[in-house]
């Protein structure tokens, strides 16, 4: 099957050295049709013979971990797990997967996370669209119109600093500033069950101002956006909601076939990742570990019984992840185990409580702190590469070349101040003391990010040796 004449000419250069191709299909001629018509009663009893001949424990498919802290690991994923995901989550939040909605996909399916969100909403009747890519976005959202969106935190980061940005460069940033406040305060006050008349009327006349704007670059219909993957931070959470667009955080891995708990629309604490999707079970290891189980958990690594051994303390799948459990049974992430930074003092750091909040600055893509086995915590930090031009026109210096700008004290200043506001959430001894600004964005093509745009350590850890070698020189 050949998506267009393009890939089809492709082929067709190899044709004769492939064995055993018995009809060719292109996708944009006519595919869907043909293939149609060459089903028949037998074929038809050949595809429920199949589907019959499928136990629950039969592998369904292999997805592979991120590796953002070590090789990625091949995930046993059977039909009972995508079976038990699936009806865990047309129960938590049936209000999103119901033939009345419509999303659109823009994370690669080779992602659990898109790959459950197809399978529910194929089950339920959510119309589907695939976006062609992240870049197109803002194009195909209108097109799309959809009820519902989910990502990864780092879209919602960039739609957020992008609006952001714009604003700063038509001298309107004060507004979007003041807009963001008032948003977010309208959302602490749902959260406490009372919101100010004060804050209602200033919500209402920014509804006008800026968050319908800000609904129309999703469509305009949207109504919750789903988040996972990462932390998006309470800011985010209350902005979106304080818009009109709902975010329901959510927690899983690819070895829990995406989603084990999920905020609800009758149930939200804004800054936690929610509670257990029913059918899953979360507990705390006195280390603080998350421990989960369920249905939706995987049998193991493939062809990797050490790793699988290791990754289980009797029925409960040991996550990596730090968290904690709260009165109500919420869920809220502290870190991730393997990236626990020990200074030289002794100290442990959770680095993602300081980038995440560095990186709510429009200036800042992507931060990585360092510091395992040094006098003190250092970031690296890669500027936004759409916001930087805004910028630099913004404040008279549209002339300065890339290198320059990364050296302008003004956007040092800047950067500095997104460190300043970081090292409010931590203590003197966790505080990032240095930071540099990296020569480029980090990205998926140069290997540093992952498909869901999380930073792979080891890997800028080993490109920026010499970044880092500076700074503790």
């Amino acid at each position: 099957v050949s998506e267009n004449a393009a890939t089809m000419a492709s082929f067709e250069e190899v044709e004769a050295d492939v064995q055993g191709v018995v009809s060719v299909f292109v996708i944009d001629n006519g595919a869907v049709d043909a293939l149609k018509k060459l089903a028949t009663d037998e074929s038809r009893k050949e595809v429920d013979r199949r589907i019959a001949g499928i136990a629950h424990d039969d592998l369904a498919t292999l997805v592979y971990t991120s590796g953002t802290t070590g090789m990625p690991k091949g995930c046993v994923l059977t039909h009972h797990n995508f079976v038990s995901e699936v009806a865990s989550l047309e129960q938590a939040v049936p209000e999103i997967v119901t033939s009345a909605n419509r999303t659109l996909m823009f994370l690669p399916l080779a992602h659990i996370f898109a790959r459950a969100v197809q399978s529910a909403s194929v089950s339920s009747g959510v119309q589907i669209f695939y976006s062609s890519g992240i870049p197109n976005l803002l194009e195909e959202l209108p097109m799309a119109k959809p009820t519902w969106v989910f990502s990864v935190p780092r879209v919602f980061e960039k739609i957020y600093n992008g609006a952001k940005a714009k604003a700063d460069a038509d001298g309107k940033g004060s507004i979007f500033d003041k807009a963001a406040a008032v948003a977010i305060a309208y959302s602490q006050g749902i959260e406490r069950g009372k919101v100010t008349v004060g804050t209602k009327l200033a919500h209402g006349l920014f509804d006008k101002l800026v968050y319908g704007k800000i609904r129309a670059l999703f469509g305009g219909d949207v109504r919750y956006a789903i988040s996972g993957g990462a932390p998006l931070g309470a800011r985010l959470g209350h902005f979106f909601r304080g818009v009109g667009i709902t975010a329901l955080e959510g927690y899983g891995l690819t070895e829990t076939t995406a989603g084990a708990t999920i905020n609800q629309p009758s149930a939200i604490h804004v800054g936690s990742v929610g509670r257990p999707l029913p059918g899953a079970s979360i507990g705390i290891a006195d280390d603080g570990e998350i421990l989960i189980k369920g249905g939706m958990i995987f049998s193991g690594y493939w062809n990797n019984e050490q790793a699988t051994d290791e990754a289980f303390d009797g029925e409960w799948f040991r996550s990596g992840d730090l968290g904690v459990l709260d009165d109500e049974g919420f869920l809220s992430i502290t870190g991730r185990k393997k990236e626990i930074i020990v200074t030289a003092a002794g100290k442990n750091v959770a680095p993602a409580v300081l980038e995440d909040r560095m990186r709510s600055h429009a200036l800042i893509s992507q931060v990585m702190v360092v510091g395992d086995a040094k006098p003190f915590i250092a970031a690296l930090v890669a500027l936004d590469e759409d916001s930087l031009p805004r910028w630099a026109a913004g404040h008279g210096k549209e002339t300065l070349s890339s290198g320059e700008l990364h050296r302008d004290e003004d956007l040092l200043t800047e950067i500095q101040g997104a460190v300043d506001y970081a090292n409010k959430a931590v203590s003197r001894a966790e505080a990032i003391k240095e930071f540099r600004i990296l020569p480029s964005d980090l990205s998926i093509e140069g290997g540093e990010l992952t498909p869901t745009l999380k930073v792979k350590r080891s890997v800028v850890a080993s490109k920026y040796a010499s970044v880092i070698e500076e700074i503790y020189g």
